[in-house]
C-alpha cells in the first residue's frame, strides 16, 4: 500500500492521498504574518485585557444588590449554575471564533456564513449602547473623585446647620448624591436642562477614553497594566479595613447563610443568568476581538476557564468587601436610631432616666407599645432604621449602593481624617473598573467597523469620531432627569438583547459552523479536542436554558407594567414614580428591540440578494489557500496530484 499524505488547512484534515512508500503529513497554513493586524506584546497583557473587559463596575454596585434582593447565600447557588451552563460555554465559544478566523464581530460572522451577519451588527449596537451609559458612571467616579480631596468630605454633614429641610429628611450622603451632584429633577418628564457639573465629567471620561484608546491595544494593552490590577489592590485594602468593623460578621452572616425558599422563584434564576451574560461581557463583540489579536497556536479553551473564573471570584470577593460594610452600616443605624428613640423617651416619660430605662434592640417596640398614648412624639416615632436585619434587608442598590452606602459608611471610618483617603481610593478603583470594561466595550465597535471596511480611513479618526458622537448623544445622561435615562438605557439595553445573541451566535457555531469543524479548530490551536463537558452545553444545555430563560423574560415583561422610583426632594427619600409616560416606555421596547431586529434583517437582505456579502467566506478562503498551495504537491506522482485535484473545491 502506498503513501499516506494528510493535508491539512491550519489544524483543519481536507484530504487522504496515498502515494508511494511511507507517511507524510502537508499541514497548509494561512500565514499570519502576512496580515498586518496588531498583536499583544504578551500573553499576560492580553488576559488583563480579557479580566478587565469581563471585571467592571457591575462586579461591585450589581452582583453585590442582586445578592442582597434575592435571598443572600440562595443566589450563589443559580449563579453558580449558570456560569457553568451558559456563562463559561459561550465564553469560550467567542474567544475560539475570535482567535480562528482573526476578525471584529462582524466579519467573524460573515465569514461563517455572509446570512448570520446580523449577528456581528447586533453585538456592535449593543456595545454601542451600553457605551453611550457605561462612561455616564465613570464621569460620576470622577465627580466624587474631585470632591475627595478635603477635609471633611462634602457629604459628612448636612449644609446649613440644620436648615436644609432635604437633607434632615434624608442623609447627608443621599443629599449630596441627588441634589448636589447629580441635581436630579422630581421625574423623567422634567428636563431641566444640562447639569453642568455633571457635562464636564462625563466629557472627562469620553476624554481620557479616547486618549487610552486612540493608539488602539498597544496604548490599552499599556494602560491595562495599572487598570485591571489597581482595583484588586483597592479591594484587598478595603477587605482588611471592612471585616475588622463592628457588625461586619452579621453582613456576611447574610451573605452567605442562603434562604432556599428564594431558589422556588424563577426570577431568581433569570437575574442570575442575565447578571453572568452582563458580568463576563458576552454578547457585546469586544471579547471576539480582543481575541482576534492572538496567534492562532494559544490555548483559548484555557484562558475561558481562568478569565471566567476570576470575574465570578472577584464578584464574590466584592460582595465581602461590601457586605462588611454594610453589616457595619446596619448596626451603626440600628445603633443611633434607637439612642435617638432612648432621648425621646428620657425627654417625654418621666422617670425614664432616673429609673435607668435603657432602649434596647430588643425591647424597643414593648416599650413604644406602652407608652406610645402618652406622647404624639413618641407614636409618631419613625423606627425604620432600629433593625438591624431590616437595614440589611432594605440596603440601597444599583448605583446607590456606590455613591450612597459606601460614602456614609465611609464617612464613619476611624480616625475621620483619614475619610478623604478612603474616599480618594474607593472612586479611583470604581472609574478603574469601568475604564478596563470601556475599552473591550469600544473595541467591540471600532475592530468590526475597520474589518468588515466599513470605515477606511485612519483608526485614530475613528476613535474620535466615535468618542465624540458618544458625548454628544449621552448629553441626555447629563440632564437634570439624567439618572431617570440611565436606568432605562442599564435595565433594557444590556440585559435581553444579550440573551438573543448569545443563543444565535451559539446555534450558528455550533450547527451552522459546526462542531467537528469548531473542534478540529481547537485541536489545531490548543493541541486538544473539547472534552464531552464542551460538548454537551454546546448542543444542549447552553441554548436549551437561553430558550428557558428567553420566555420567562417575556412572560414577565408582559404581565407587569414598567414603573421607575425617583427621588422625592420633599419626603428626602426615594419613592414609585409610577409608570413612564408613553415615549419613555417606547424607549424601553426599543433598547430591547433595536438591536435584535440586525440579526433578521440582515438574514432577509442577504437571502434576497438586496445586500450581498462581497468578502470572502471562511470556506472559499480555504479553498483559495489549497488553490495556490497545489503547486507544493508536484513533488510527488502525477496519480497524487490527480487524486488531490479532484478533491479540490
Amino acid at each position: 500500500m502506498g503513501d499516506e499524505v494528510v493535508i491539512e488547512q491550519n489544524g483543519v484534515e481536507l484530504s487522504n492521498v496515498e502515494t508511494g512508500t511511507g507517511k507524510e503529513k502537508i499541514v497548509i497554513e494561512e500565514d499570519e504574518s502576512a496580515d498586518d493586524r496588531p498583536a499583544w506584546d504578551n500573553k499576560i497583557q492580553y488576559l488583563l485585557s480579557q479580566i478587565g473587559f469581563a471585571v467592571g463596575l457591575g462586579n461591585v454596585w450589581r452582583f453585590p444588590y442582586l445578592c442582597q434582593r434575592n435571598g443572600g447565600g440562595a443566589f450563589l447557588i443559580p449563579y453558580l449554575i449558570m456560569l457553568v451552563i451558559e456563562g463559561i460555554p459561550i465564553f469560550h465559544l467567542e474567544l475560539a471564533i475570535g482567535q480562528r478566523i482573526r476578525k471584529g464581530s462582524i466579519d467573524v460572522w460573515n465569514q461563517i456564513n455572509p446570512l448570520l451577519g446580523g449577528v456581528g451588527v447586533a453585538m456592535v449596537a449593543v456595545s454601542f449602547l451600553v457605551a453611550l451609559y457605561y462612561n455616564v458612571i465613570i464621569g460620576w467616579c470622577a465627580f466624587y473623585f474631585f470632591n475627595s480631596f478635603q477635609a471633611p468630605l462634602p457629604w459628612a454633614t448636612c449644609p446649613g446647620n440644620g436648615t436644609v429641610m432635604e437633607c434632615e429628611k434624608s442623609s447627608p450622603t443621599a443629599y449630596f448624591w441627588y441634589r448636589e451632584a447629580l441635581d436630579t429633577s422630581e421625574s423623567i418628564e422634567d428636563g431641566g436642562g444640562i447639569n453642568w457639573k455633571m457635562m464636564l465629567c462625563i466629557f472627562t471620561a469620553w476624554l481620557i477614553v479616547c486618549v487610552c484608546m486612540i493608539k488602539g491595544i498597544k496604548s490599552s494593552g499599556k494602560a491595562i497594566y495599572f487598570t485591571a490590577t489597581f482595583p484588586y489592590v483597592v479591594l484587598l485594602i478595603f477587605f482588611f479595613r471592612g471585616v475588622t468593623l463592628e457588625g461586619a460578621g452579621d453582613g456576611l452572616a447574610y451573605l452567605f447563610i442562603p434562604r432556599v425558599e428564594k431558589l422556588a422563584d424563577p426570577i431568581v434564576w433569570l437575574e442570575a443568568a442575565t447578571q453572568i451574560f452582563f458580568s463576563l461581557s458576552v454578547a457585546f463583540g469586544g471579547l471576539i476581538s480582543f481575541s482576534s489579536y492572538n496567534p492562532r497556536k494559544n490555548n483559548c479553551t484555557r484562558d475561558a476557564v481562568v478569565v471566567a473564573v476570576i470575574n465570578s471570584g472577584t464578584s464574590i470577593f466584592a460582595s465581602v468587601v461590601i457586605f462588611s460594610v454594610l453589616g457595619f452600616k446596619a448596626l451603626t443605624d440600628s445603633r443611633k436610631c434607637l439612642q435617638e428613640f432612648q432621648d425621646l423617651m428620657e425627654d417625654k416619660v418621666p422617670g425614664f432616666a432616673s429609673n435607668n430605662m435603657t432602649v434596647t434592640a430588643s425591647n424597643y417596640m414593648d416599650l413604644w407599645g406602652t407608652y406610645n398614648t402618652t406622647d404624639t412624639a413618641i407614636r409618631d416615632f419613625n423606627f425604620g432604621y432600629c433593625s438591624k436585619d431590616g437595614n440589611l434587608n432594605n440596603a440601597v442598590g444599583g448605583t446607590g449602593l456606590a455613591f450612597v452606602v459606601f460614602t456614609e459608611a465611609m464617612n464613619q471610618f476611624y480616625p475621620l481624617e483619614m475619610g478623604p483617603f478612603w474616599s480618594i481610593l474607593f472612586f479611583l478603583m470604581l472609574a478603574n473598573l469601568g475604564l478596563s470594561s470601556m475599552f473591550g466595550t469600544l473595541e467591540g465597535v471600532i475592530t468590526p467597523l475597520r474589518d468588515a471596511g466599513i470605515w477606511k480611513w485612519r483608526k485614530e479618526f475613528l476613535v474620535v469620531l466615535l468618542c465624540v458622537v458618544c458625548f454628544l448623544i449621552g448629553l441626555i445622561f447629563a440632564q437634570y432627569s439624567g439618572s431617570y435615562w440611565l436606568d432605562i438605557f442599564n435595565d433594557y439595553s444590556g440585559t435581553f438583547p444579550l440573551l438573543i445573541i448569545a443563543f444565535f451566535e451559539n446555534i450558528a457555531i455550533v450547527y451552522v459552523y459546526g462542531l467537528k469543524r469548531l473542534s478540529d479548530d481547537l485541536e489545531y490551536m490548543t493541541g486538544s479536542r473539547p472534552n464531552l463537558y464542551w460538548k454537551v452545553t454546546w448542543l444542549f444545555l447552553t441554548p436549551l436554558s437561553m430558550l428557558v430563560i428567553f420566555g420567562a423574560t417575556i412572560y414577565t415583561e408582559a404581565t407587569r407594567t414598567i414603573t421607575y422610583k425617583g427621588w422625592d426632594s420633599a419626603l428626602g427619600q426615594v419613592v414609585d414614580k409610577g409608570p413612564y409616560p408613553w415615549w419613555g416606555e417606547m424607549m424601553c421596547y426599543v433598547l430591547i428591540c433595536l438591536p435584535s431586529l440586525f440579526i433578521p434583517i440582515v438574514f432577509v437582505l442577504r437571502l434576497t440578494g438586496l445586500m450581498p456579502y462581497r468578502g470572502e467566506t471562511l470556506k472559499a478562503k480555504q479553498a483559495r489557500t489549497l488553490k495556490m498551495r497545489f503547486s507544493d504537491l508536484k513533488a510527488h506522482s502525477t496519480e497524487d496530484s490527480d487524486s488531490v485535484k479532484a478533491m479540490l473545491p
